[in-house]
């Protein structure tokens, strides 16, 4: 009997302890969302993100918030209605070549300078299909931060 209760709170354990580490990544689901210093309405006001489908990477939860950080390191407190599972990403590169077909031997449509926002279309290996504003295109993968 108390060989089921040690591998069972073996268990419990160590799937908390592989919850709590999970990050995933989700987008702001309006044009203004706020990030608080805590999780609850009674915290303050960090910052007022005016980007909707900015990519936040999630960190932790709290009832109906969630802890997050942005591109630019900050973090802080989000309630879930305010959060999206629209596909983005931000150009972390000084300039990323868009293409006309996911190679760098194809036409290049755009450059998208570092901080650029793109709506996320699809992914392949190491290309994605991106918009952003009135260009479509292929975007190399590693050179975006974001839900892909």
């Amino acid at each position: 009997m108390l060989k089921i209760i040690i591998i069972i709170s073996s268990i419990l354990f160590f799937q908390n302890v592989s919850f709590s580490q999970d990050e995933y990544f989700r987008t702001l689901r309006f044009d203004e969302v706020n990030l608080r210093q805590g999780p609850s309405k009674e915290y303050p006001i960090k910052i007022l993100y005016k980007k909707k489908f900015l990519p936040v990477l999630i960190q932790d939860k709290s009832d109906n918030y969630r802890k997050i950080r942005d591109h630019e390191n900050n973090t802080g407190w989000i309630h879930v209605s305010q959060l999206s599972k629209k596909k983005a990403a931000i150009v972390i590169d000084e300039e990323l070549i868009m293409f006309t077909n996911p190679t760098i031997y194809s036409k290049p449509i755009a450059i998208l300078k570092k901080g650029r926002l793109a709506q996320i279309i699809k992914c392949k290996q190491t290309w994605c299909k991106a918009k952003s504003d009135k260009y479509k295109g292929w975007l190399k993968k590693d050179s975006l931060w974001g839900r892909l």
